[in-house]
Formats: C-alpha cells, structure tokens, sequence
C-alpha cells in the first residue's frame, strides 16, 4: 500500500527567520492561516475519500510547525486527533525546525498523535546555514534527530542542494552526515531561485552563481541511489508543478519530472560502466561495426527509467557510443541495479 498525505498548510506561521530561499506564499500556494474548523473540513472531507487510511497522515506543511503560536498549535493538532484511531488516519505527520525541538514539545507531539517529524535540514555545512541565514547549526539537526529518535517518532531529513556558498563537496558531506543520523525518510529539494527572496538579490547581483543543471542532476542521482542502497526512503526530488513555483522562478533547477531525470541517470552510469567493460574485457559482445545492440535487464518497475526521461538514454548511447540499447524487465533484479542480457 502506498503511504498517503491529506495535506494542511500553514505557511510561514512561527519561522523566526526569513531564510534566503524562502518565499513560503509561493511555495505552500496561499498565505491564508488554517484554522480549526479547516482542519475539520479537509480531513471530514478526506475520511470519504482515502481507502488506505491505516497508511495516510495528516500533515501539517508548509511553515515552522512547532515555532507557531502554542495555543493555536494545539487548537490545529486538537482538531487533527479527532480523525485518528480506529477507522481513522494513521497518525499526524508535521515538519518543522531543528532549533524548534525539545522534550516539551515532543511530549504535546506525542499527546496529540504526531507519528512523524520531518525537520528542515537543507545542509550539514554551518557555513552554509549561515550564508543562507537559517538560524541554526548542523549540531541542532543532530540532538533534534537524536530527541525524535528516543520519544519513537518517524524521522524525516529534508535537504536543498545548490544552495548560496555551497560547493559539490558540501553537498557530498550533507549526504554523509544525512546518513550518519538515518532518518526513516529524506526529500531532495534542488534549488529554484524565487522572486522576492534574497537568493534571487544575490543572484541578480551576480554574488551568487549556480552550479549547472547537469551537475545537480549528477548529484542528485548520486544522492538518490546512495540513500536507497542505505534504506533511506527518498519520498520527494525536485518540486512539482502543484508547488506553484513556476510563475515566480527566476532560476534555479526546477524540472516537473527532475526526479526521474536522476533516476534515468542512474541506469545511464550503470549501463556505461557494462558497456566500457564489454569493450575492454569482451563480457559484451559488440563488433567493431558501424551499430550495434545491446539488452539491459532492469526490474520492471524500473524499464522507462533505464530508457531515460523521454528515452534520453536510447539517445545518449545511439550518440556517444554507437550502441542501439533495449530493455527488459526481470522480477529478481533490485531497484537501480540492471545486467547484460545476450
């Protein structure tokens, strides 16, 4: 069964800093404050439509969820409770701050049924939190991760990548020190430059220079398959059209299938190390004629990935290496793993 989110957004509620990326109206797609009686109206709503309620939460995004006013925290988590137990939602799942967390408010969390806290990590680099004006350490992410873990919550780590004064090499480090903690869950946001945002001052200014789309697209997809070989579940890469970022993006690495462009990636290196080896150790018979083929065998699930975001692999091999590719799909072979056939 697939995992399921009825999603409430309080955009920008409680965030005690103005982040250099952040545009929360943009991001969340209103400013309007949820109240009580909305989160009554959307999970009433959603009790009738959601089969797999055992496997869904409500979840509060969008903002710094345990930074807002407590009253009306709990008057939102008061709410939300009401729709939780037998025939009800699995649990309550909110993303918040790292420097928002401590035992008294994972103690009111528990009591009102939150099962899982994802926290904004964006980078493991303190250099680059503060360039981007975060307001909090690497060392925060670590002892909230830490507190999550020991009140039983889920945990989820989200990241940015691309961020102001934030090299390959410190990207690579958020990885590590993302998988040093282990969280159950991790989204992988590339950065869009926003409009009214400080990101897009110092982009216009030309203080902040992007790394290429391919390089984030290499990085990303490394990410993606070092965290799932981890059993790191990457529930989210790159921004959807229905996060209404495209009428105000100014730059950045939106692209409305990027996580698939990583995982066609992906297949892409694992077919070019098969092939390289072919030539050097004849394990792939290919001529020295003027075309060839070559057959891949991937998990099934997996075929449209291998062949690349609108077959840009097929492409890529036709082009670079003379090789006309084809997929099959065998049950046995992993996810992100693929062989030789013939």
């Amino acid at each position: 069964m697939s995992h399921c989110n009825i999603s409430i957004f309080v955009p920008h509620a409680g965030c005690p800093h103005q982040c250099s990326f952040c545009n929360q109206k943009t991001i969340s797609g209103q400013s309007y404050a949820p109240k009580a009686d909305d989160v009554h109206r959307i999970c009433r709503q959603a009790v009738t439509e959601v089969k797999d309620k055992e496997n869904s939460e409500i979840a509060f995004f969008g903002g710094s969820f345990t930074a807002i006013d407590r009253d009306y925290m709990v008057s939102l988590l008061d709410a939300a409770k009401c729709y939780l137990g037998e025939n009800g939602f699995k649990g309550i799942r909110i993303s918040t701050r790292p420097d928002f967390i401590d035992r008294e408010i994972l103690d009111i969390l528990k009591s009102y049924g939150v099962t899982s806290i994802e926290l904004g990590a964006q980078s493991m680099a303190n250099h680059v939190l503060k360039a981007n004006e975060r307001g909090h350490t690497a060392e925060d992410v670590y002892r909230a991760s830490v507190l999550i873990r020991e009140y039983g919550f889920e945990l989820g780590l989200q990241m940015m990548v691309g961020l102001y004064k934030s090299s390959v090499n410190d990207e690579l480090k958020t990885m590590e020190s993302i998988i040093e903690i282990c969280p159950d869950t991790v989204r992988i946001y590339p950065v869009v430059v926003l409009k009214g945002t400080k990101l897009a001052e110092l982009y216009e200014s030309g203080k902040y220079k992007l790394m290429s789309f391919d390089t984030v697209v290499e990085l990303c997809s490394n990410m993606l398959e070092e965290f799932h070989m981890q059993g790191i579940d990457v529930i989210k890469c790159g921004l959807h059209a229905s996060d209404g970022v495209e009428g105000d993006m100014i730059s950045g690495f939106y692209h409305p299938a990027f996580k698939e462009l990583c995982e066609s990636r992906i297949y892409r290196r694992k077919m070019e190390k098969i092939i390289a080896e072919g030539y050097n150790n004849s394990i792939v018979k290919i001529m020295k004629c003027r075309f060839s083929q070559v057959t891949f065998a991937v998990n099934p699930s997996c075929i449209s990935k291998a062949l690349g975001h609108k077959k840009s692999n097929t492409e890529f091999f036709r082009k670079q290496n003379n090789v006309d590719i084809k997929v099959v799909g065998d049950e046995e072979i992993p996810k992100y793993q693929c062989e030789i056939r013939g």
